[in-house]
């Protein structure tokens, strides 16, 4: 059934489209018209989540084709899964590694995500009776297995984190199970990358391969960033 009347579009974008129209694409009109003639040959493919706080492209501080983004609810990436449903993010990584040929995936996990406390937050109801994001999010279940669950005395707060961070590394586990990208990496002609965002602290962490940790990306955060962090 539509609607008796359509509404109209928000303002906010419109104005924000004039802006754009005055500023940006007037310092970076050419590589716009550079773009649309030769098309997009981005060598990073990244994985973010659907989280309106989180925007790769602001984080990364990225210009119009450097960087192919996926978004979904909490950056996860299924297992590979060659069957007839339809599977989102799994056509994006084909067409971002097979036709795109990027050279790195970045899986970026965030702090305060949605979905993962949904996941560790036993007492959340479904969200609607179809329940999309339900079914969805029990991709992080071997992440808290894995993580060997919330200990008896761990904050809730804490156990969200520590969850988020092992859904980072569960993520790039199941890259690994796509052929393609496998054989690639293997070649070294394809790199993965684990990544998690403070919110709170503008924080950029990375996963060590070696260790399994996530240490610092930048190794002194600047001071007028430092005087407004939060716990």
């Amino acid at each position: 059934m539509e609607p008796a009347s359509s509404p109209a579009f928000p303002e906010r974008l419109t104005e924000g489209y004039r802006a754009f129209l005055d500023d940006r694409f007037v310092r970076e009109q050419s590589r716009y018209e550079q773009l649309a003639e030769s098309g997009q040959t981005p060598k990073i493919m990244l994985i973010g989540c659907c989280d309106s706080r989180v925007s790769p492209e602001v984080i990364f501080d990225a210009s119009p084709g450097e960087m192919f983004v996926v978004r979904n609810v909490a950056n996860l990436v299924p297992p590979f899964s060659p069957d007839d449903q339809l599977h989102g993010t799994s056509a994006a990584l084909e067409y971002g590694v097979q036709a795109l040929k990027v050279e790195h995936i970045v899986v970026l996990g965030h702090g305060r995500c949605g979905g993962i406390r949904a996941f560790a937050d036993d007492a959340q109801g479904p969200l609607s009776p179809g329940d999309f994001i339900g079914k969805w999010i029990t991709l992080i279940e071997p992440a808290a297995v894995r993580s060997g669950g919330r200990g008896r005395n761990e904050n809730f707060e804490s156990y969200v984190e520590r969850l988020a961070l092992a859904s980072v590394q569960q993520s790039l586990a199941n890259l690994r199970t796509f052929p393609c990208i496998s054989i690639l990496e293997g070649k070294g002609r394809l790199h993965l990358h684990g990544a998690y965002f403070a919110v709170a602290t503008g924080e950029l962490m990375l996963l060590d391969p070696q260790t399994g940790q996530f240490v610092p990306a930048v190794g002194e955060m600047p001071k007028k960033v430092q005087s407004i962090r939060c716990d």
